[in-house]
C-alpha cells in the first residue's frame, strides 16, 4: 500500500469515528503527553490482556504505572475518575497481572493511576493525575 492509500483511508476513518471515541483518543493522547511532560517513560498503550484493556502503561522512577484515562465533557455530576468502579478496578488488576506476568522479571514495583481529562469546545481545559489512585480491589478511589 503506497503513502497516499493510506493517508486516504486514515483519514477516513477518523472522520467517521464516532464522538465519544473521538474524545477518549484525545484524552488519552493528551494525558501521555502530560506524563512525558512529567519525566515518565511511556511504555506502551492500549495494552490488551485476557480481560480487558489498560490505557497507558508508563515507568515512573523504581514505579511500574498503569494508568486508567477518563475523558469528560463536563463534571457537573461526578467526578470522572468515579467511573472506575469496583468491576473496573478488577478487569485492570486482572490485565495488570497479565503484563506483569510477560515481563522477564515481575517483582517491580507498580501501582495504579487515574488521569482525568476535562474537554471544553473540544479541546483539553485541565488534566488531573490521580498518583496511587487504588492498590487494591477493596480500596475505592482516592481523591
Amino acid at each position: 500500500m503506497n503513502l497516499m492509500t493510506w493517508w486516504r483511508r486514515w483519514t477516513t476513518r477518523r472522520a467517521a469515528e464516532p464522538e465519544h471515541l473521538r474524545r477518549g483518543r484525545l484524552g488519552e493522547e493528551a494525558a501521555a503527553a502530560e506524563l512525558c511532560r512529567r519525566g515518565w517513560t511511556h511504555l506502551t498503550s492500549n495494552y490488551r490482556g485476557s480481560r480487558g484493556e489498560i490505557d497507558l502503561v508508563f515507568r515512573d522512577g523504581e514505579f511500574l504505572v498503569f494508568v486508567e484515562v477518563k475523558t469528560r465533557s463536563s463534571e457537573a455530576w461526578v467526578r470522572p475518575a468515579a467511573a472506575v468502579n469496583a468491576g473496573k478496578r478488577r478487569r485492570l488488576l486482572h490485565t495488570a497481572q497479565h503484563y506483569l506476568r510477560r515481563l522477564p522479571d515481575s517483582r517491580v514495583r507498580w501501582r495504579f493511576d487515574v488521569v482525568e481529562v476535562l474537554l471544553q469546545d473540544g479541546s483539553v481545559r485541565e488534566i488531573r493525575v490521580l498518583v496511587h489512585a487504588f492498590e487494591r480491589l477493596t480500596d475505592t478511589p482516592r481523591r
